[in-house]
């Protein structure tokens, strides 16, 4: 069993102080393995509160993140699955489905992960999985009208992602969950 955190759009402090209490009880260290976070960190007390969970852990610029060391996007392995990760504010329209696939294909990635809309999601299209975990914070958005705080957690075993997504309305902590099984291509004989 693989765990990893995926989560971004933070805004800490400039539209939210802090991650909502009872995620903060679920993102403890020594549980979690890797950290994928789609960006706007906004400062480097929330990088290190990151690094505190996991070691290893994947930034993509945000368009509110002034450290310019974070790629615009990122290809990272773990276990079976290739996975793409970018901020969001790149794709246009933002939020649009195709053109965030157009991204997957040009990355050739088997989970496309991408932010910035501040809008939960997590689906298949065409045998690839597409995430975002929206705002971890819940952090006011031109595009979302009334986030709610989310991330999401995937087990990664073989060649299945268990994909956790937890939420948090009127401060009802909502956990879904969504399983993938990556294609293996069949051998010839």
């Amino acid at each position: 069993m693989v765990l990893v955190l995926v989560i971004g759009d933070m805004h800490m402090p400039y539209r939210k102080a802090a991650l909502p209490q009872k995620f903060k009880k679920l993102l403890v260290p020594g549980k979690i393995q890797h950290i994928l976070c789609t960006g706007n960190l906004c400062l480097r007390e929330t990088y290190d509160y990151l690094k505190n969970i996991a070691s290893d852990v994947h930034i993509v610029r945000g368009d509110f993140d002034t450290n310019t060391s974070y790629p615009e996007q990122k290809v990272v392995t773990v276990g079976q699955f290739k996975i793409g990760l970018i901020h969001g504010h790149q794709v246009v329209p933002w939020g649009d489905h195709d053109a965030i696939a157009t991204i997957r294909r040009q990355l050739d990635v088997d989970v496309m992960i991408s932010g910035h809309t501040h809008k939960l999601e997590a689906y298949e299209k065409d045998g690839k999985f597409y995430i975002n975990p929206g705002s971890v914070t819940g952090a006011y958005s031109a595009l979302e009208r009334d986030p709610v705080p989310a991330f999401i957690l995937m087990d990664i075993q073989s060649n299945t992602l268990v994909t956790y997504v937890y939420s948090l309305a009127n401060d009802e902590m909502e956990v879904k969950k969504i399983e993938f099984k990556k294609s293996i291509p069949e051998r010839e004989e």
